[in-house]
């Protein structure tokens, strides 16, 4: 599973072959979440919520990457790396 980013301890990452909705996975220590990338809304997992706010504010700042990402992933193209969280 290609990381596409890392910031503040996080890790996000998406998976090539993937089911719908298009999705990513943020991992923090034990934790792991999977995030809806069109609404943002966690479909499984937990993250504690100072993390879930930080991955929140991270992904509305590149929606539209990560469903080109997704895209690229569903066609076995290869992935590319997002800026970390500032």
């Amino acid at each position: 599973m290609p990381e596409i980013s890392r910031f503040f301890g996080i890790v996000i990452k998406m998976y090539f072959d993937e089911h719908l909705p298009p999705h990513f996975h943020a991992e923090y220590n034990e934790y792991e979440a999977v995030f809806d990338i069109r609404t943002l809304v966690v479909i499984g997992g937990e993250l504690p919520a100072r993390v879930l706010g930080m991955v929140v504010e991270w992904a509305s700042e590149h929606r539209a990457e990560l469903l080109d990402l997704w895209e690229r992933a569903a066609n076995h193209q290869s992935l590319y790396r997002l800026p970390p969280l500032k």
